[in-house]
C-alpha cells in the first residue's frame, strides 16, 4: 500500500513513522513547504515537533503541490490528511478526485461553519471515499512507538479497512467503528473538557473535583453527539471516554496546558503563545457551544470554558458558575 501523509506536524509525523514500521508500505510525508522538508531530510528528526525521535529511513519526504500527486493515484492508495482543522476543508478540495480512500486525522469543528470533518468532506468532496482515525494518543508516544489504540472511523467498510491494514501492528491497535458522528464529537468535545480540567488542577481543587468534571464532562459529549445521531455507546470507546481521560489527565496534552495556564493568571493569549502548538479546544469550543445551542443541548462545562476564553469570567467565577447550578438528577 502507498501512504501519503499530508502535513508535516507531530501527528502527522508520528502516523507517518507508525506507517513505516509495517512491511510492504511505501509511506510519504508531505511537508508544508520545501524548507520544513529539507530540515527533516537534513537532520532524518522532525526537530520541532519531534525532537529526539528518528525518521525511519525509508520514509518519503515531499513537498510542493498536491496536483502531481492527485494525479498519480491510484485506487489502492491511502491519503491521510494531518492538517489542523482550519487545513482540512482546502486539503480535501485539493484531494476530491482521488480513487482510493481518504482519511483525515484533526479533531474538532470548523470554526465559522459549526461542521464536523464529515461535514466539510460532504460538501466539498461529497463522491470521496472517507473517515476519520482518532482516539486517545499522544503523538510524542505514537512516534516512539509505545503501546496505543486508535479508532477508524467511517460509513464505507473499504476506508475503514484501508485505516486497519495501513496502521494495526504491534505497537499501535485500530479498532473500527461504523459511527463517524460519535467518533468526531468526543474527538472535538473531549479538547475543550481537557481545558477545563487543567483549569481545575491549575486551581489545586482536588481529585475529586476532577473526577466530576470529567463525569459530567462525558455526559455533556454524550448528549450533543446523541442530537447529532451517534450512538451512545460510542462515547464509551475509545473515542469518548478514553481521548476523555487521556487528554484531560496527560500531561503531553496541549489543551490541558491552557487550562493550567489560565489558573496561573496567564491571558489566553499567552497561553496559547507559550505551547508553540496548536491547541484544537482553543478555536473548536466556541463552535461546540453554538451547535449545542442551536439543538437545544445543555453543556454548563462547554459554555464556562468559552465564557473564561472571552474573558467574561475569570477562572475562579467559571467554578463558581458550575457549582452553583441548582440540583438535578444524574442522567445523560
Amino acid at each position: 500500500m502507498r501512504i501519503t501523509v499530508i502535513g508535516a506536524g507531530a501527528w502527522g509525523t508520528a502516523m507517518a513513522m507508525a506507517a513505516c514500521r509495517l512491511s510492504g508500505h511505501e509511506v510519504r510525508l508531505h511537508a508544508r513547504d520545501e524548507v520544513q522538508a529539507q530540515a527533516l531530510r537534513t537532520h532524518g528528526q522532525n526537530a520541532r515537533y519531534l525532537p529526539g525521535v528518528d525518521l525511519p529511513a525509508q520514509l518519503g519526504i515531499l513537498s510542493g503541490a498536491l496536483a502531481p500527486l492527485v494525479a498519480q493515484a491510484e485506487a489502492q492508495d491511502l491519503f491521510i490528511v494531518a492538517t489542523p482543522m482550519s487545513g482540512l476543508r482546502s486539503t480535501l478540495q485539493a484531494l476530491h478526485t482521488v480513487p482510493g480512500p481518504v482519511a483525515w486525522l484533526c479533531k474538532g469543528f470548523e470554526s465559522g461553519t459549526g461542521l464536523m470533518p464529515h461535514e466539510v468532506q460532504a460538501q466539498v468532496a461529497p463522491s470521496m471515499q472517507a473517515g476519520a482515525l482518532s482516539g486517545p494518543s499522544f503523538a510524542l508516544e505514537v512516534a516512539r512507538s509505545q503501546p496505543t489504540a486508535l479508532v477508524a472511523a467511517s460509513s464505507h467498510a473499504a476506508v475503514r479497512d484501508a485505516l486497519v491494514h495501513a496502521f494495526h501492528g504491534s505497537a499501535l491497535r485500530v479498532y473500527a467503528n461504523d459511527d463517524i458522528v460519535g467518533v468526531e464529537v468526543g474527538g472535538a468535545v473531549k479538547n475543550v473538557l481537557a481545558i477545563a480540567t487543567g483549569l481545575c488542577d491549575g486551581l489545586d481543587l482536588g481529585l475529586n473535583a476532577r473526577a466530576a468534571l470529567i463525569t459530567r464532562g462525558l455526559a455533556e459529549m454524550t448528549r450533543l453527539g446523541l442530537a447529532l445521531g451517534a450512538k451512545a455507546e460510542t462515547f464509551m470507546g475509545l473515542s469518548g471516554l478514553g481521548d476523555l481521560v487521556l487528554t484531560a489527565t496527560g500531561d503531553l496534552s496541549r489543551n490541558r496546558k491552557v487550562g493550567l495556564a489560565l489558573a496561573q493568571g496567564m491571558s489566553l493569549q499567552q497561553a496559547v503563545d507559550s505551547l508553540g502548538h496548536v491547541a484544537e479546544g482553543v478555536y473548536s469550543a466556541r463552535t461546540v457551544a453554538q451547535r449545542a445551542q442551536s439543538l437545544d443541548v445543555d453543556m454548563p462545562i462547554t459554555e464556562a470554558v468559552v465564557a473564561l476564553l472571552d474573558g467574561r469570567l475569570q477562572a475562579r467565577e467559571a467554578v463558581q458558575v458550575l457549582m452553583g447550578r441548582g440540583p438535578r438528577g444524574e442522567s445523560v
